[in-house]
């Protein structure tokens, strides 16, 4: 005994949905992920221009990204930028174009030693660094945490005393 009434269209059965997700093809290319992707690193770490886009457009782009991360930077670090002057946003820029940003903190830290290692670190900016060195613990690769014993750090010259959290500046280098 059949339970549909007459006149009413046969059963198909159970249905038929198309596979969930998309179907891989090997024709159809890298996903939107992997071109964003791409073109994220292009933008930020200095990888090759993603093709497809106009190179001249492309590295408008990529220069006001890093005038933009330069002007972050020199926010957290104004006597880095300051010490600069004019040049600020081209030393940054120089520094920064093949390396993705860690923040503005880290990257203006990661400068400051960076520059301390080829031995040209401004004075001021060393006074900057030798009080944040003893402020905070940061090792290159984990985010600044605060030190909580007494510590004394310096920098190119500075020297910095931390005890009970606060910071003084011992020697301001030349």
């Amino acid at each position: 005994m059949s339970a549909a009434s007459p006149g009413a269209p046969p059963n198909p059965g159970p249905a038929q949905h198309p596979p969930a997700g998309p179907v891989p093809s090997p024709a159809r290319g890298p996903s939107l992920a992997d071109r964003q992707l791409a073109l994220v690193e292009a933008l930020t770490a200095g990888r090759p221009v993603p093709e497809g886009f106009d190179g001249f457009r492309f590295e408008a782009a990529r220069l006001a990204l890093l005038r933009k991360r330069a002007g972050e930077v020199a926010r957290h670090w104004p006597m880095l930028a300051a010490s600069f002057g004019d040049r600020w946003k081209r030393e940054f820029a120089t520094w920064a174009a093949a390396r993705p940003t860690l923040g503005s903190l880290r990257d203006g830290w990661d400068l400051a030693r960076d520059l301390t290692r080829r031995g040209a670190l401004p004075p001021m900016a060393a006074a900057e660094l030798a009080e944040r060195e003893a402020a905070w613990r940061y090792d290159g690769a984990s985010a600044p945490s605060s030190r909580r014993i007494p510590t004394v750090r310096t920098a190119s010259g500075a020297i910095a005393l931390q005890v009970a959290g606060r910071v003084w500046l011992l020697r301001r280098r030349p």
